[in-house]
């Protein structure tokens, strides 16, 4: 009847139509342009064809349909908002007109239905999905919420409540969740699926119960208002940051009372609008980055060594932390330490993760067990020359680590390759004694190890790309996103980092509170402001490293007078590592540190301030602080520290926290403007070198350029 290249038709006996979607040339089924053509022509075709009596939806990919084209997002996202609405109202009109085929529909949802997948699903009578099915409606997470009648089937099929929690939440459903709610008629073996869907659409085709069903998808729906408030108060906290999931509540709400149809135009209007907020193109441009550096990661590590037999110098909590990633994701591992009371330190983090997954149900007794016979202490060198990789976790002092890097290569065999863990210390330095600098890189793992996704590959000038290629594939295979970048002091993060926090200290010295520094950073969407985040990471180590880039960019980082950290250091203060930093902290019933304030660090840090404590705006400490980064960000992208403002933002998201809903560094740098940027530069050049822009910058803002064009695909 009908062959795409995203869809076919296929008829069968008894007037019974299978819509069968599959995409040529990929894994998995998505809407696009080209499919969303397709189900209309598809459409129309199934209108004309007399002897139609029921249709059938299936994939034949081993999932359903994964939602939409998000690369297609960025050139749609750019027009005014009554254009995106009036382009997602003619493709939501696709799926209204397939729905009102007079035959009774059934999906047969074999594995992933997530976003339009579900939403095609739901324009049908009946749905019946696979166990091993995963289901939901995850727009929020892009900024966004379903366009193709999402908001308008799921409350009139599962009830407000459902939707209300479906919708706002983003979360994918297993198929028993879905059966349990309503959103789903039946949850069959995967072996089952088709002949169930079958059975389910002859017996609709014997009646006239299916009518019925779709009369409910075409009317008003019941309010549940108990559960409207609770999501309003829910929500509302974050509205001003992320406002998708609020404003897809507020359309259910005012959609209760409409039918199908003028509801369905409301949510074009409103998906039109939701569409042109920073966050939505944000977090849209944040996914088009994981996707980018996803392909990177492929083709860094195709063909290359798998690294298996793996080793970890030094047992502390990095170390023991890496030892205990590398084992739950089947590495075999060595961890050495002359000490026995820090072997185990190292062996105790990992006893540590490996309770709270058997608290949380997550993994079994004997999965535990395993894990940890995968991990050998030992307090020297024996073995070593076995091993793929050997990488060294101590103490971040630069004539400590070369010293144990020297050793460690004299006990290694010559295709093993070492990895320094080091935050901030020089590559090419480390390298200066090492025989085979080929073979010597960096993968700087970001604490806690098992819970912070981002692994830095740090090339040094000699190391080969094979090195740099079978590292990037190890940390992908436990799970990390490594991302490659250049030597300097600091590396990316750490060196972006660093200019955010002198920012900080230079405020702290023209009289701002601190507290209320961590309190505007916190709105703006940090996870933490920065005194807290220097209290998590130790003060005493954050001192060590901002000492060590300081040192390498000293025009710009330069600090004449002390800094709040140095004097709380000195006070012997060193966060919650010991109950005292800038906030004193005290340990819950189950052991986790309570954040207090502490009277006696404001006397502490007087000295700092020039003049005395004033209070500043918020826009000036976000600026105070954000400049900063902006700049630093923007030269490492200029000195080719890294390759890509995709690889670069989703470093800052995933290694530092920077806020989703800003994108990353640079996307917000794109949604504030460059030339607004350099303007207010400008106005802090007193400052000095830490607000000053860069040559390119100013030339980016003078021609309205962005960091980010099209879809960044490539």
């Amino acid at each position: 009847m009908f062959t795409g290249e995203s869809i076919r038709l296929v008829p069968h006996e008894e007037g019974i139509v299978e819509l069968c979607f599959e995409r040529r040339g990929e894994a998995i089924n998505k809407f696009d342009v080209r499919t969303i053509a397709e189900l209309r022509t598809a459409t129309g075709q199934l209108r004309a064809w007399p002897q139609l009596r029921g249709v059938l939806v299936t994939s034949a990919k081993s999932g359903f349909i994964v939602g939409a084209d998000i690369f297609e997002f960025t050139a749609l996202f750019a027009h005014e908002e009554e254009q995106i609405a009036a382009h997602i109202a003619a493709q939501s009109a696709v799926f209204r007109d397939f729905e009102d085929l007079e035959v009774p529909i059934v999906a047969a949802i074999n594995g992933v239905a997530l976003g339009g997948g579900l939403e095609m699903a739901l324009a049908s009578d009946y749905r019946l999905a696979a166990l091993t099915a995963q289901l939901g409606l995850p727009e929020v997470r892009l900024g966004l919420f379903p366009g193709y009648g999402g908001t308008v089937r799921l409350p009139r099929i599962a009830g407000a409540a459902l939707a209300i929690e479906w919708i706002t939440t983003g979360k994918a459903h297993s198929a028993a969740q879905a059966l349990a709610g309503g959103v789903i008629d039946q949850a069959v073996e995967p072996e089952q699926l088709r002949a169930a869907a079958l059975r389910q659409l002859r017996e609709a085709m014997s009646c006239d119960a299916w009518r019925a069903r779709r009369e409910m998808r075409r009317g008003p729906f019941a309010l549940d208002h108990t559960a409207v408030q609770a999501a309003r108060e829910r929500l509302g906290r974050e509205a001003e940051r992320q406002p998708a999931p609020l404003a897809a509540l507020e359309l259910l709400v005012a959609c209760a009372n409409l039918d199908r149809d003028a509801a369905l135009r409301q949510e074009s209007y409103a998906f039109g609008r939701i569409a042109r907020t920073q966050a939505a193109a944000a977090l849209v441009q944040l996914f088009i980055n994981e996707q980018y550096v996803k392909a990177k990661v492929r083709a860094r590590s195709s063909g290359e060594r798998a690294l298996q037999r793996l080793g970890v110098v030094g047992a502390g909590i990095m170390g023991g932390g890496i030892a205990y990633t590398a084992a739950a994701h089947g590495r075999q591992v060595v961890m050495m330490d002359i000490a026995p009371g820090a072997l185990e330190r190292g062996m105790a983090e990992a006893r540590k993760q490996l309770d709270k997954q058997l608290h949380a149900g997550r993994i079994r007794d004997a999965q535990a067990q395993a894990v940890l016979e995968a991990i050998r202490p030992q307090a020297d060198y024996e073995g070593f020359a076995q091993l793929d990789l050997v990488i060294e976790a101590v103490i971040e002092d630069m004539s400590i680590k070369t010293g144990v890097l020297a050793d460690l290569q004299r006990q290694v065999g010559p295709a093993t390759l070492i990895a320094s863990n080091t935050s901030s210390l020089s590559i090419h330095s480390l390298a200066a004694g090492l025989s085979r600098p080929e073979n010597f890189l960096g993968m700087h793992f970001f604490n806690p190890v098992p819970l912070m996704p981002l692994v830095e590959i740090v090339r040094g000038p000699r190391t080969s790309p094979q090195a740099v290629g079978a590292a990037v594939a190890l940390a992908g295979a436990l799970g990390k996103t490594p991302i490659v970048v250049e030597d300097c002091p600091g590396f990316l993060v750490n060196r972006i980092f660093t200019a955010y926090l002198l920012g900080y200290f230079s405020a702290l010295r023209d009289g701002a509170d601190f507290q209320q520094v961590d309190r505007v950073m916190e709105k703006f969407g940090w996870p933490m402001g920065p005194a807290y985040l220097q209290d998590v990471i130790g003060l005493d180590t954050m001192l060590r490293v901002i000492k060590v880039i300081s040192a390498g960019f000293p025009l710009r980082f330069a600090q004449d007078e002390a800094t709040a950290i140095e004097l709380l250091v000195q006070a012997g203060r060193r966060g919650q590592k010991n109950g005292a930093g800038y906030y004193r902290y005290e340990a819950d019933p189950k052991g986790k540190p309570l954040k207090r304030a502490d009277p006696a660090v404001t006397q502490l840090l007087a000295p700092v301030c020039r003049d005395g404590l004033r209070r500043f705006t918020d826009q000036e400490i976000i600026e105070r602080l954000m400049l900063p980064l902006l700049i630093e960000a923007a030269l490492c992208l200029e000195e080719g520290v890294v390759e890509s403002p995709q690889e670069l933002d989703l470093a800052l998201v995933l290694g530092l926290g920077f806020p989703r809903h800003a994108g990353g560094t640079l996307k917000y740098a794109d949604w504030f403007g460059l030339r607004q940027i350099v303007a207010r530069c400008d106005t802090y050049q007193a400052l000095g070198q830490l607000y000053r822009p860069t040559a390119r910058m100013r030339a980016m803002g003078a021609r309205g350029e962005r960091y980010f064009t099209g879809d960044s695909r490539s």
